[in-house]
């Protein structure tokens, strides 16, 4: 039988390294233990990967590509439709390479170690002018950057949580951060600031979507909704018959 090419020599490396990475760390995990449990040779290792930073290196590429391309496809859009494409594609990224990107976070002094901290933050700084737009000031400069954490710091914290939640939740967090002031407060004298009237709406509109499509799926009750997204079972109902 003919073997897979996607299943070859290095892509077994990559995949037994991951494994072992997430399970005891990088520094913990030794060529010897990847080769142990491929029944390959040290040598056979170090002929694909000269170095375990090669491993580390080669892991983290797919991310730092995609996100590079989703950058680079934003770039050409006008400033508003450009500062949604980040982030939206930022959280789908993130979400797509979230084992690697945990190991990442587990030993993200490693990163400093070699070209990959470089790109990785020049990579975030072209997200965070994209978000920012090309007149902002500081003010906007600095919410661009709580944007992007906003979109990136929950997926290795929230590791239980179901993507399409947490997907959900990250950009409600991002929307509420990059409102305009006049959306949450309004003027009523000089120097004075109140909130506007009214109840607040407890589930962004990401969030409302989500319990839409749980509750379309016929996988979900309505308590499990609630219980996913932290809020009342009459929250979840009230926005269901508001379809």
């Amino acid at each position: 039988m003919t073997a897979d090419p996607a299943d070859d020599t290095r892509t077994r490396i990559l995949r037994a390294a991951l494994d072992l990475f997430a399970v005891h760390g990088y520094q913990r995990t030794s060529l010897r233990q990847i080769g142990e449990r491929l029944r390959l040779t040290k040598a056979a290792i170090l002929y694909h990967f000269p170095a375990k930073e090669h491993l580390l290196a080669a892991l983290v590429e797919p991310l730092l590509a995609d996100l590079e391309a989703l950058l680079d496809a934003a770039r050409e859009q006008p400033t508003e439709q450009a500062r949604w494409t980040v982030l939206e594609g930022w959280v789908d990224t993130l979400l797509a390479h979230r084992r690697p990107l945990g190991m990442l976070f587990h030993d993200i002094a490693l990163v400093g170690r070699g070209d990959t901290y470089h790109r990785l933050m020049g990579i975030a700084m072209r997200a965070n002018d994209l978000i920012a737009g090309p007149a902002a000031g500081r003010r906007e400069r600095v919410r661009a950057v709580q944007a992007v954490a906003t979109c990136s710091d929950p997926i290795v914290f929230f590791t239980d949580v179901p993507d399409e939640v947490l997907r959900a939740d990250m950009l409600d967090g991002a929307r509420r951060l990059l409102a305009a002031p006049s959306a949450t407060v309004s003027a009523v004298g000089p120097g004075e600031r109140r909130r506007r009237p009214g109840r607040p709406r407890a589930l962004g509109r990401e969030q409302i979507e989500t319990a839409r499509r749980m509750h379309a799926a016929g996988t979900h009750s309505v308590d499990a909704i609630a219980a996913t997204l932290g809020v009342s079972r009459a929250t979840v109902y009230r926005h269901l018959d508001e379809q």
